[in-house]
């Protein structure tokens, strides 16, 4: 084989391998709630936002970083590991286990600052998942901690995502006994029927995100 041959033919490998590199991968970086809490694992929010995206015809990998009672602090400890190179965007959902804790919100605003922050860093396209207060911690809390998700993706031109429990709000007239069925014995953590109301809901948003 020439040199010219040989020259070529490396190039089209090595094109070919760089288009195999870029190829979409999602990080879902979160707590219970992205690590499938109390589900088998077929049932779990990852898995079932990979079926949502194959049966559209959306070849991505969606890596499962959910780590059960995660915080913010927790998910910026390890988001930098996590992002492998081959993770193309990111899906931050934390912040439910700070409001449980009862963290100030300027803790976790902070936390999900530099998360975003690093992402941006690493280049990639981002999606924040809102988390809303309880009104028993204070309505100046309340505010204050709801606020910080859709600043933040402002800020890092992030899609945003209202709280995944939004996907059960049908209606202001809802009472809690309309979310009872979508939820597992303790109230907090979303079934295998609940999980698939989520991923229709957030569904639309991540096939946006991968069009960014």
């Amino acid at each position: 084989m020439s040199k010219v041959l040989t020259l070529t033919f490396a190039l089209v490998l090595s094109a070919f391998g760089s288009n195999q590199a870029k190829a979409d991968a999602i990080l879902a970086l979160g707590d219970s709630l992205t690590q499938g809490y109390g589900l088998i694992e077929q049932d779990g929010l990852v898995p079932q936002l990979r079926n949502y995206l194959a049966e559209r015809d959306i070849t991505v990998r969606v890596v499962n970083a959910g780590v059960s009672g995660d915080t913010s602090a927790g998910g910026l400890a390890r988001v930098e590991w996590s992002l492998t190179n081959d993770i193309t965007h990111m899906i931050v959902a934390l912040g439910g286990n700070d409001v449980l804790r009862g963290l100030p919100p300027e803790v976790t605003r902070d936390n999900i600052d530099q998360i975003l922050a690093i992402g941006q860093e690493y280049g990639l396209k981002m999606m924040v998942v809102g988390m809303l207060a309880p009104a028993n911690y204070g309505a100046d809390y309340k505010q204050s901690f709801d606020s910080l998700f859709p600043e933040l993706a402002q800020k890092y031109d992030a899609l945003y995502v209202e709280s995944f429990f939004s996907a059960f709000l049908t209606g202001p007239d809802q009472s809690p006994e309309d979310v009872q069925p979508y939820l597992q014995s303790d109230g907090l953590h979303p079934n295998a029927e609940g999980v698939e109301k989520i991923v229709e809901f957030i569904g639309p948003e991540v096939q946006k995100l991968l069009k960014k």
